[in-house]
């Protein structure tokens, strides 16, 4: 008897957020569907999504797992750094080179194409920082075993897009940055 009630009480409680799933006004949990957003199911570092970044990123000509990430967070903008993980790689060097020389000239021309094929939607900030185009340069700079694009925002709207951006890129490319603002160096 105790089994029964139990039953009864699991399927009064479940029943409504059930019924009906293909009529959303009769969802239960409506409303907080539609406060999440919508990247939510496939950003954040979700593992299915995380795997179709890195897949799409190496159609670009360096593998993921021959190279690292990183996105810093700087007072007058960030920068955008990928570098071979072995110092003997000059293929991955050369690819990694070439490669950001390209979107640094694509993101100064106001094209955010490629990380938005990348990350299978538009990043956050990018909207902005097309908007702000004129507060914002880009240029690329070498590093050893890479390269990095440097972004300098010139107003304060054009600052917070970049960060928005960055801290994108932090959680998409599951890398150890701390989205944090730091001293930019050299």
């Amino acid at each position: 008897m105790f089994k029964n009630l139990c039953v009864v009480a699991v399927l009064v409680v479940v029943n409504p957020l059930l019924a009906n799933p293909s009529d959303p006004q009769k969802c239960a949990l409506h409303e907080q569907h539609m406060r999440a957003p919508e990247k939510e199911s496939r950003a954040n570092g979700h593992e299915e999504h995380g795997v179709g970044v890195d897949e799409r990123h190496d159609t670009l000509g360096m593998s993921h797992e021959a190279t690292t990430h990183s996105f810093r967070l700087f007072e007058d903008g960030g920068a955008i750094e990928l570098r071979a993980n072995r110092a003997n790689d000059r293929e991955s060097v050369l690819s990694i080179r070439r490669h950001l020389q390209e979107v640094a000239g694509e993101f100064a021309a106001n094209d955010f194409s490629t990380p938005g094929f990348v990350h299978g939607y538009p990043p956050d900030g990018v909207k902005q920082m097309q908007a702000l185009r004129s507060a914002i340069t880009y240029r690329y700079e070498e590093l050893p075993l890479g390269g990095r694009i440097r972004v300098v925002a010139a107003r304060q709207e054009a600052l917070k897009a970049i960060h928005a951006f960055l801290k994108f890129q932090v959680i998409e490319h599951r890398t150890a940055d701390s989205g944090q603002v730091e001293e930019a160096t050299r």
